[in-house]
């Protein structure tokens, strides 16, 4: 078993167990297959599925199943195990079975710091699925997570624009738009900024615990179009989902694991054909989540920048291009690290110094104001409850003088029937 997931809980792997033979013409698309497409688009289809440029016409996902290299498939090793099992369930039933897929983009360039994929599924009810893969295993993909902080939109996120416009144009009738992770945010980014024409034919926007985005960004009119449209779905400790996330509209469901761990999506709960949902994230959670953003939100652009490429200059001190690297010989690779620390510019290590220092005063100041409204809150409470007390006291003070009242006027009538007998 799994360190810190709990046993006998069902996934979207049982959901394919008891769905997939079911089509999409009998049941219709839901939001357990928006995460199932999300997933898959983490599979390499390089040299499988055709690229824009190629412009071939869509290739069976059951054909991807007796090809010779579909061991590339599975390249990432994060989570090579329950990817081999969820393509496994879908090769064999007929809900995804019957799924098609075309225009496979895979962009990674160091230099302009990018980590960009996309593909697109043709289910058989007629509609379509454009899937924004999240951030992969390579350091340049988490690299450019952090970009996401800036005012101005990464590389990866005009890359999605670009590709939404020329796939919305190829396919027609609707299509869902989704991704996980910093996939989420593709979708979303490129619902909100492609031509109008396209955006109109957008049925949902799936963002499973994607990043959200500056406030400028939300506020703007081109969001205002699309937002009732946005499905954004996050586990009950979610981090990476509440980065930079400043509005409600989200849905929270279960994990069957904790903390950090929660992004996995194949530790999100389903119950038969639907996510198990929650109220809301913990509210410990929440109160990182919120401090988190007041920090990246206080800091100016040149702050982000320096912070970004000093991090990562000390991270790719270890040698190596890609986390599965990075943790399969972690004594390695942080000697690596210690030494580059060593290395940085004064300047740049009171700057990193400073963010800390900001960092722990704004967590500092949140505590105190989060004991401050629990106090106000409390108060209260005793408050309401002592105007409760007060009201019951009055209701029942009222039905005693209306009893006395009703005893008097029966005492005549009493003494007449004394008499009488």
């Amino acid at each position: 078993m799994t360190l810190g997931v709990k046993s006998n809980m069902e996934t979207m792997i049982d959901y394919l167990k008891k769905y997939g033979d079911i089509s999409f013409l009998q049941k219709p698309f839901n939001d357990v297959d928006s995460l199932i497409f999300s997933q898959l688009s983490y599979l390499k289809f390089d040299n499988l599925v055709a690229s824009i440029a190629q412009n071939a016409p869509f290739l069976s996902i059951g054909d991807l199943d007796i090809q010779k290299d579909n061991g590339n498939l599975f390249a990432d090793e994060r989570y090579e195990k329950e990817n081999r099992e969820l393509f496994a369930g879908i090769v064999s039933g007929k809900r995804f079975g019957t799924v098609k897929l075309n225009y496979y983009e895979n962009e990674i360039d160091v230099e302009k710091e990018t980590q960009f994929s996309a593909v697109t599924f043709a289910l058989e009810d007629g509609s379509f699925y454009v899937a924004f893969r999240g951030t992969d295993e390579t350091i340049v993909g988490w690299k450019e997570d952090f970009n996401l902080a800036f005012s101005k939109p990464a590389r990866g996120q005009l890359s999605s624009v670009e590709y939404l416009n020329y796939v919305g144009k190829q396919i027609k009738g609707d299509f869902y738009v989704g991704g996980h992770s910093k996939g989420g945010n593709f979708a979303v980014y490129a619902s909100m900024n492609c031509k109008k024409k396209i955006r109109d034919k957008i049925r949902k926007i799936y963002s499973h615990d994607g990043p959200g985005f500056r406030p400028e960004v939300m506020h703007a009119e081109k969001y205002e179009k699309i937002a009732d449209r946005i499905v954004k779905i996050i586990p009950h400790s979610s981090m990476i989902g509440m980065l930079l996330e400043s509005h409600e509209n989200y849905k929270v469901i279960e994990s069957k694991t904790f903390g950090l761990m929660q992004h996995n999506p194949y530790t999100w709960r389903v119950k038969d054909d639907h996510f198990m949902y929650v109220d809301d994230i913990y509210s410990g959670r929440k109160f990182v989540d919120h401090t988190i953003n007041e920090w990246i939100l206080s800091l100016t652009e040149e702050q982000i920048h320096a912070f970004i490429e000093v991090l990562f200059t000390v991270i790719e001190a270890s040698d190596t291009d890609n986390l599965i690297d990075f943790t399969a010989d972690l004594k390695k690779s942080m000697s690596g690290v210690l030494a580059a620390i060593k290395e940085i510019d004064e300047e740049s290590r009171k700057m990193i110094t400073e963010i800390i220092r900001t960092l722990f005063e704004m967590a500092s100041e949140r505590v105190k104001q989060e004991i401050q409204y629990r106090t106000e809150e409390g108060l209260l409470k005793l408050s309401e409850k002592a105007e409760e007390n007060k009201m019951k006291f009055q209701e029942k003070a009222a039905e005693n003088k209306k009893m006395i009242r009703e005893i008097k006027a029966q005492k005549p009538k009493r003494k007449a029937e004394i008499k009488r007998k």
